[in-house]
C-alpha cells in the first residue's frame, strides 16, 4: 500500500519514528559534543532533516540509519565551524545506557571529548553504536580503511590518557 505523500499518515509516522529514536539519537549526539544542550540541538537538528527527507525514505526500517547518518554528519559540519570548542564543560551526566564501572565513567567521558570529532565519531558509532566498520564507514561517508586508521589512533590516544587497565591493548585494534 502506497504511503501518502503528506497528511496524517506522513506525520503519524514521523511521530512514532521520532518517539522510538529520541532516546538513541540523544545519547549519541550526547556523547559526540559532550554537553546536554548542544546534544539536544544536535538530536532535533537532524530529525528535522529527517522530518524533511520522509516521503523520500521509502523503507521505513532504513529511518533510524538515516536520522543518524544526519546527525554524524550533521556534528561533523558543526565541528568545522570555527569557534567549536571540542571540550564543554558538563555538571551532569546522561542517563547509562548498560552497567558500567561507575568510577571510571567520567574520566572516559573526558578523554573522549578530548578526542579529535572524527576519532570520537569513529569511536561512538563503532563501540556505542555498535556499527561494523562497514557500516561506520557508510555513515560517516569515508572508506573502511579511514575507520580502521582513525580508530587506531583514538583507543592509542585513549590508552594514553586512560590507562590500559580501562582500555586494553586489544580494544580497537580488529574489529570487523
Amino acid at each position: 500500500m502506497a504511503r501518502p505523500p503528506s497528511g496524517l499518515g506522513h506525520d503519524g509516522d514521523f511521530t512514532e519514528f521520532v518517539h522510538a529514536s529520541w532516546p538513541g539519537l540523544y545519547r549519541t549526539a550526547y556523547l559526540l559534543v559532550g554537553d546536554r544542550e548542544l546534544a539536544e540541538d544536535l538530536a532535533q537538528t537532524a530529525l528535522a532533516k529527517t522530518y524533511a527527507a520522509w516521503t523520500r525514505i521509502d523503507d521505513r526500517s532504513a529511518a533510524p540509519a538515516y536520522a543518524r547518518r544526519t546527525l554524524v554528519n550533521t556534528a561533523a559540519s558543526w565541528f568545522r565551524k570555527k569557534g567549536w570548542r571540542n571540550e564543554l564543560p558538563s555538571d551532569e551526566l546522561p542517563e547509562l545506557g548498560h552497567a558500567t564501572d561507575p568510577s571510571t565513567r567520567p574520566a572516559v567521558l573526558e578523554a573522549l571529548r578530548r578526542l579529535p570529532p572524527r576519532q570520537r565519531s569513529v569511536v561512538v558509532l563503532r563501540y556505542y553504536e555498535d556499527l561494523s566498520v562497514a557500516e561506520t564507514a557508510d555513515a560517516l561517508g569515508c572508506s573502511t580503511g579511514t575507520v580502521k586508521s582513525q580508530t587506531f589512533e583514538a583507543f592509542a590516544k585513549l590508552r594514553v590518557l586512560l590507562g590500559d587497565a580501562v582500555i586494553p591493548e586489544t580494544l580497537g585494534a580488529h574489529r570487523d
